[in-house]
């Protein structure tokens, strides 16, 4: 086969993989089954994150607007199994872009996973608000390794015609739920949420939920266990998928979790909510980070432009209509503006002072790699095991 031959099968092999990881193959991206690429297809892009910020057949519109084939892969939000696939398996073999929880990126770029951005090449990053611009995972040595793609304020997901009003997390450990109630298999949540009811409920000595001390964790992850003993849950679920199956087909009547699941519940016709909860909300941001395999292959120039593509509005509008979250640039409301047939500029700006809102009271940050980070996936363990 000669060179040019050669070039052309593994563009196509590129594209191919591309296809099938878009499709879902989430599975077969976490194995070793398929080798590392050399040469790729120029404007082919993978881009793995949490399903949440997948926007379906909409990825279409970066192909016409920046020439850029997108193929998204849901990273099952996890940020354990993401980081080690990315240090220590293939995930830099197969991924160009990563869209991780924030507070991974410091590990990421000491272990090399990760490469810094070039702000200089993403010009709508100018119109990022300033407090998303401010969160302290983003930079690491003086550089800047995450971009705020996404920023939101997790709470509870209820039934309201099951359960009337709930604005508290004691619902979720309430002994008359039993068995009705769930929380997610993932302790970057989870924990913080228990230490936010714990703290500001029922008094007890928690300085920053998202950053337990040892003892704090202990009495958090206790408490968690007991209450799990006592079959107070469910379930804990995990991705994206199972969250809204529990919502849709009615197997929990409270649960912590992603607002997305709200939007999915009452497109199926149920009466679902989302407390406003008197402990407050769990912020994060999920962030864009630049996978070293990408810059190797010689798709870094590219995936800044997908960073780029990503806040300039169209996506901001398309995901806040399809989730609720928000891209946190101002990129939005004036894209829906100057493009009223397609988005509604009241619904986007609304959703925007939602958003910021839920920012102005009580807020827990989730951090994904707090101080006793391997001391959490230690005790989490011993809850599943429970």
């Amino acid at each position: 086969m000669n060179s040019l031959n050669a070039a052309m099968a593994s563009n196509i092999s590129r594209r191919q993989l591309l296809k099938t990881l878009g499709a879902g193959g989430a599975a077969l991206a976490a194995g070793s089954m398929f080798q590392p690429m050399s040469a790729l297809a120029a404007g082919d892009l993978a881009f793995w994150a949490t399903g949440t910020l997948d926007v379906g057949d909409a990825w279409s519109r970066a192909a016409d607007d920046a020439g850029l084939n997108v193929a998204f892969t849901d990273n099952g939000n996890d940020p354990g199994p993401a980081v080690a696939r990315l240090v220590a398996g293939n995930a830099n073999d197969l991924f160009d872009m990563g869209g991780l929880q924030g507070g991974a990126e410091k590990e990421l770029a000491v272990q090399g996973a990760i490469v810094p951005w070039d702000l200089s090449k993403i010009p709508n990053y100018e119109s990022v608000w300033q407090w998303a611009k401010d969160i302290p995972y983003l930079h690491h040595d003086g550089k800047q390794y995450g971009l705020p793609a996404v920023i939101n304020a997790d709470s509870i997901i209820y039934r309201p015609d099951k359960l009337g009003k709930v604005d508290s997390y004691g619902v979720i450990f309430d002994p008359k739920l039993k068995g009705q109630v769930a929380m997610e298999d993932a302790w970057i949540n989870s924990a913080v949420f228990a230490a936010m009811y714990l703290k500001e409920t029922e008094n007890q000595k928690i300085g920053n939920p998202g950053n337990l001390t040892a003892d704090e964790l202990g009495l958090v992850m206790e408490f968690l266990i007991k209450h799990k003993k006592d079959g107070q849950f469910r379930t804990f679920w995990s991705g994206w998928e199972q969250g809204v199956q529990l919502v849709g087909d009615g197997e929990v009547l409270a649960m912590t979790g992603w607002e997305p699941i709200v939007y999915e519940g009452r497109k199926r016709g149920l009466q679902v909510e989302y407390a406003a909860p008197v402990e407050g909300y769990e912020g994060w941001g999920n962030n864009l980070v630049l996978l070293k395999g990408a810059v190797d292959r010689g798709l870094g120039d590219d995936a800044h432009k997908l960073a780029n593509w990503l806040l300039d509005g169209f996506y901001g509008c398309t995901l806040g209509e399809q989730r609720g979250y928000v891209v946190p640039s101002d990129r939005n409301v004036a894209y829906a503006e100057a493009n009223a047939s397609q988005f509604d500029p009241s619904k986007v700006k609304a959703l925007a002072e939602h958003v910021k809102a839920k920012f102005s009271g009580k807020v827990a940050w989730q951090n994904t790699r707090p101080d006793n980070f391997q001391l959490y996936e230690e005790w989490w363990q011993k809850l599943r095991n429970a």
